[in-house]
Formats: structure tokens, sequence, C-alpha cells
């Protein structure tokens, strides 16, 4: 084969990504020989101004119809890999530029740990496989055509007629199907009322202190700041909401995290008292509602006043955060908003995993996995307060008996924290301290640390449990 130009480095190499054309069935071989070319051009292995063969001679050397080789020489200088010119020849063009390497996954991993005691994380091999399967076979078998077009950007309407009776069933809201709009999990439900926020001149909302780090990231995603608000024993403490001048808040009452207080009635009233006198937005998180282990769950805050607080939740904790399916349930004056913003957005969620949410809903499925999840994360809280309390003598867990993490007050003798902390990452095991959650009010000199266990095994929390026992400071 003759090649010629001034620029022709890695030729030989440059036409052997073509050699396995002739092998590829007849029928193909004209897509291949043109995904060779592209990618030999793509990858820098032919240089741009490389003058290329003849259609004649390279068709020679491939074994394959001269023909081929001219279509595909035509579609590639139609998409300026290649210019040609009349009686000039065929050339590599300067036009494309080498392809990025293999896709990276940038989902959040945890590094590698003997035991991973970082909480937010359920226990994903408690998902239903099969009777997910099985709602999935049930819906394509009976789902029309037409449900496969773009969605109510407020979701399907079927999914919110479900949603809306459990809810209202299990976490008493007031939960309207025309007011309930299907989002991305609570991150995306948090945008949306960012947005909405921001339109209405709002350019700061207050955050529970410590609280979820993600509130802040997504509030500035919307171009709205974040006010830190203290918590005490019985949730936002009011005095100091009441000098930030916020007129919404973010809170998490019937569990807030980190700390795992459960608000108290009365200040769930003053809480609302404060929405109404200001005219205020409450939005709550109810990121994990259903798992109160010693008591039936207290009932969300919306359903005492939809129109000052909006409501908030996802399957993350209960299936799986991988799904990306959430709810949003707003004050009747904001949802035309919400709704011109989601539309805007992404035109609405996957309406096939809609369909199957809602289908696995209405059978009783869900109701199912939810009493299989708070079976087990109850006897692995139960499991984590009994090795607390052999391994570490004196410590006490707080907060209410819910959710997938518990709050640990160690003994002072285990401090400091950030070196118990220090020594902890080198045995390997990963913890996260209560002050990494927003400011440090404490100072006593004791060790508080927030451990999940929803995604351990019993034997991982105990044997995780005793190794950070041994993680106590040399004698001096």
């Amino acid at each position: 084969m003759t090649v010629s130009g001034t620029n022709v480095p890695s030729v030989s190499a440059a036409w052997e990504l073509l050699l396995p054309v002739a092998s590829v069935p007849a029928r193909g071989r004209g897509r291949a020989l043109q995904s060779a070319l592209r990618e030999a051009v793509r990858s820098g292995r032919l240089a741009p101004g490389t003058r290329l063969p003849s259609s004649r001679e390279l068709a020679a050397d491939l074994g394959v119809s001269r023909g081929l080789v001219t279509e595909a020489y035509e579609q590639l200088t139609a998409e300026s890999y290649l210019r040609s010119g009349r009686g000039a020849g065929t050339w590599v063009s300067g036009s494309a530029r080498a392809a990025a390497g293999g896709a990276r996954d940038l989902a959040p991993r945890a590094r590698e740990v003997s035991v991973d005691f970082r909480p937010g994380t359920p226990d994903l091999s408690l998902f239903p496989r099969s009777a997910w399967a099985a709602a999935h076979r049930s819906v394509l078998a009976r789902l029309p055509h037409g449900a496969l077009g773009y969605p109510d950007p407020r979701g399907l309407p079927e999914l919110r007629e479900a949603l809306a009776a459990l809810l209202t069933r299990r976490r008493g809201v007031v939960a309207d199907p025309e007011r309930l709009l299907v989002c991305s999990g609570v991150a995306q439900a948090t945008t949306l009322l960012g947005f909405v926020l921001h339109g209405r001149g709002v350019r700061t909302v207050g955050v529970e202190d410590p609280g979820s780090p993600e509130h802040t990231a997504l509030f500035a995603s919307a171009g709205v700041a974040t006010a830190p608000v203290p918590l005490d024993g019985e949730g936002l403490a009011m005095e100091p909401l009441a000098r930030s001048g916020v007129r919404a808040v973010v809170t998490t009452p019937a569990h807030q995290f980190p700390t795992g207080v459960a608000y108290s009635a009365a200040r769930r009233g003053r809480l609302l008292e404060w929405a109404r006198e200001t005219d205020g937005l409450v939005i709550e998180d109810d990121y994990d509602g259903d798992f109160r282990y010693d008591r039936a769950p207290v009932g969300a805050l919306q359903g005492l006043d939809p129109e000052h607080v909006a409501y908030t939740g996802s399957v993350s904790k209960s299936l799986a955060p991988g799904l990306r399916l959430g709810w949003l349930i707003a004050p009747a004056s904001m949802t035309d908003e919400l709704v011109d913003r989601k539309r805007t957005m992404d035109l609405g969620n996957p309406a096939l995993d809609q369909a199957v949410l809602a289908g696995f809903v209405t059978g009783g499925g869900y109701d199912r996995q939810l009493r299989r999840c708070q079976r087990a994360y109850r006897e692995r809280r139960d499991v984590l307060t009994r090795a607390l309390a052999a391994h570490f003598p004196g410590a006490e867990v707080s907060g209410v008996a819910a959710g997938l993490h518990a709050i640990a007050r160690l003994p002072e003798r285990w401090g400091p924290e950030e070196e118990f902390a220090q020594r902890a990452a080198r045995a390997g095991i990963a913890v996260r301290l209560l002050r990494s959650y927003g400011t440090d009010r404490y100072g006593d000199g004791h060790v508080r640390l927030v451990l999940g266990y929803a995604h351990l095994a019993p034997g991982e929390i105990d044997r995780g449990v005793r190794a950070l026992a041994e993680c106590r400071p040399e004698p001096r």
C-alpha cells in the first residue's frame, strides 16, 4: 500500500486497524470500514495532512469492493474527518480531535476500609429484586403505547395517586395528587424549591446546624444562600431562627439529621406559628420518617399546615438511592411554579420507572419492603448499642431509636476527637465526627460519632465497634 504526504507517523499501524474489515460479513463491511477509519483519525494514528490511498488501491489491499471504499471516503468527508478535491486525492483533515479515554465512574464510592460506619447508605442487598422484576413485567405487559411518550411533568397520575394514598396513610400527610410532584429524589425537590424561592426574591434559606451539608450545595445551585440555625434538645432553636430573618427553613423534624433528635410537640407547634406569623415556609425533609423502632412513627409536620410546609421524601432509604425517585408536596400557591420549573428542567421522570413504582406500591410490595427494612435496621441498631455498651463502658447513645444511624458519645479518655478519627482511619475504620456536620458547640473533650449501621451486617457492626475500642490513645 502506498501512502504519501509530509505527515505520516505510524502509517502502517494505522492501516492495521482496517485489516479486520475484510473478515466482517459482507453486509456490515461498509459500517466497519467507516468506523475503523473514523477511529484511526480520532486517535491520531492517521495524522492530519496524511494523504490516503486511492479507493482502488485501498479496495485491493483490503479485498473489498471499490464502491465500498468510495462510499466510506464520501461519508467521512461529509463528516469533516477527511477532505478531498477534484484530482487532488483524499486527505485527513485537521477538524478531528483525539477522543477522550474510557468512561469514568464518578459515583460516590467508599474507599477501601475494613469497616465503614459512615451514615447515609441503606442495605442495598435488601432491594426486592424478584418483586421489582415481577412488577416490571406486569407493567410492560399492560402499559399502553401512549404511556411511553413525554409524561406529565408532575408524574404519572397513577403514581401520584398511589403515593398520595401511601403518604396519607403512613405519614399523615395532606396529599392531593394534583399537588404532588414526582422528582429525582429529595435533591431535585430541594433544588426546585430553591429556584422558585429565588424567583420570589428569596436569597437566603435557613438550615439546621448541625445538618446535612447537601442542602447548602443544592440551594447554591439555584442562587440561594443558606444560614445555619442552631438546634437545642427539642429541635430547631426558635430565637436564633427569628433573629436570622429568613422566610424559609429546612427541617428534619421526625428524626433530625444528624443528631437523631425528634422535634418535640411544643417545638413543632412553635415552628408552625413562626411560619404563619412571617408568611414563611418550612421545608420538611422526611428522609427516614418510616423507620422508628421504639414506637409508631410521628406523623409529618406537613399534615398540620399544608399551606406553610413543603414536604419532601424519597425511596432512597427504603428501596435504593439509584432509583432516583422521590416526591414533593408544596403549598398550593407554589405548585404551578414548581411544575413549570420541573418541565423545563427535565420534562418529567422516566415513565416506565414511575409505572413500576406505582404498581409496586398499589400491589403491597412497598409496605412489605418497609416492614423488612424496619426489622433489619432495628436489629442492627440493637447490635450497635449492645456493642458500644460492651466495648466502650460509659459511652452514651443519643437520639430517638430511629433511622439508619445513631450518635455515640464516647468517654473522654478516647479523645481528642481528631486524633481518635486519625487512629480509626489508620486502623481501616471509616467514621464521621458529629462536628463535621456543622458548628462544633460541644468542646467538652468527648468524641461524638455519627455511626451508620443500616448497610452493615450484625457481625460487621460488632467487629467494627470492637476494633474502634482498640483505637484508644497510647499511654503517655
